[in-house]
């Protein structure tokens, strides 16, 4: 089904997408300066900034007001794009990204994501692959990245009961500015100190395998069904192209550096195509200010302001525009990917 709007028209001109705010026993009491006023009000803080949730809500434009999983579901070509493969998407139109900002005070769970085939098995439309880019991070900060070599089930198993699991765990030092991939059977956890800009599949279907007595579910026959001893998990060093930097090149995300300088069009703003590809503008893409602030203008529509923390969409039939620096950008691109396909 798709929206009687022109896909020329301003109804699919960028637009401003509401944060979803989800509280989480390791979180942070007050999420400021990424975002305004806003602090934990009840007993547990605040662990998550959702960008892209399916209930998170469109703040500008003419769909102000609309659940962003419903705008997807009704209009999936105008947002996607005519060579998305809507129908072999196990659920049609669905947003494929889920997108956070994830602020770590405590630890979290230590925990893994099954892939598309698992998650299928139990009824789950996709599985969970993710990657984080490092925001701020504190002196010494560390997030867990997979097994060590040659652990074995039982002793995972075994140190789980004991309380030790850590130990099994391969520790990586992280740093602001840098990337970190985490492919679905990744045993991980996010430890203390970090703001992480996640990107991942559409999901939020985690397995925790241990979770430091604090009373939570814990999923240990799936998580062990899930894990895999070895992934492609680790740190991921950047690719300088002209006018940009691609921070991560995956089979279901780019996670794209644009540098700023003054002004950039649109169709700059898109990558040039790389080996295997086509028509890479035809898409969707998202905007995240990971600094300063920003102006989508263009003909036609209501410029639409962007902020640190905060998130823009570029529905594929967007009409062509220009974002204007305001102060100090530090622009990150994301756009979707779809295995088995060029694009």
């Amino acid at each position: 089904m798709t929206n009687s709007h022109q896909f020329t028209s301003s109804a699919w001109a960028p637009f401003r997408i509401a944060p979803w705010f989800s509280p989480r026993v390791w979180g942070c009491r007050d999420l400021r300066p990424w975002y305004d006023n806003v602090v934990a009000e009840g007993d547990e803080p605040i662990g998550e900034a959702w960008l892209t949730g399916d209930h998170c809500v469109v703040s500008s434009g003419d769909h102000s007001g609309r659940a962003l999983g419903a705008l997807f579901a009704e209009n999936p070509e105008a947002l996607l794009g005519p060579e998305a493969p809507h129908s072999g998407n196990p659920d049609g139109g669905a947003s494929p990204l889920l997108i956070k900002v994830i602020f770590a005070q405590e630890k979290l769970s230590v925990q893994v994501h099954p892939d598309d085939k698992m998650a299928q098995k139990y009824g789950e439309p996709r599985g969970k692959t993710e990657c984080w880019y490092v925001l701020e991070a504190k002196p010494g900060a560390q997030v867990a990245c997979g097994l060590k070599p040659g652990v074995t089930l039982d002793q995972v198993r075994a140190r789980i009961e004991a309380g030790t699991l850590e130990s099994s765990l391969n520790a990586l030092d992280v740093a602001r500015g840098e990337m970190i991939f985490v492919d679905a059977g990744t045993v991980h956890a996010i430890w203390p100190g970090t703001i992480l800009l996640e990107t991942q599949q559409n999901c939020d279907l985690t397995y925790r395998m241990y979770d430091y007595g604090r009373g939570r579910e814990l999923h240990l026959e799936k998580s062990l069904e899930a894990a895999r001893f070895v992934t492609r998990a680790g740190k991921v060093p950047p690719r300088m192209l002209t006018g940009r930097s691609i921070l991560m090149d995956g089979e279901y995300f780019r996670v794209e550096h644009i540098p700023v300088a003054g002004g950039r069009s649109s169709a700059s703003l898109a990558h040039p195509a790389l080996p295997g590809e086509n028509n890479p503008a035809r898409g969707l893409a998202y905007l995240f200010a990971a600094g300063g602030a920003a102006r989508v203008a263009g003909p036609g529509f209501e410029a639409v302001e962007l902020h640190k923390g905060g998130i823009v969409a570029v529905p594929a039939a967007s009409p062509e525009f220009v974002v204007e620096d305001l102060g100090e950008l530090e622009l990150m691109r994301i756009t979707p990917r779809w295995p088995g396909t060029n694009r």
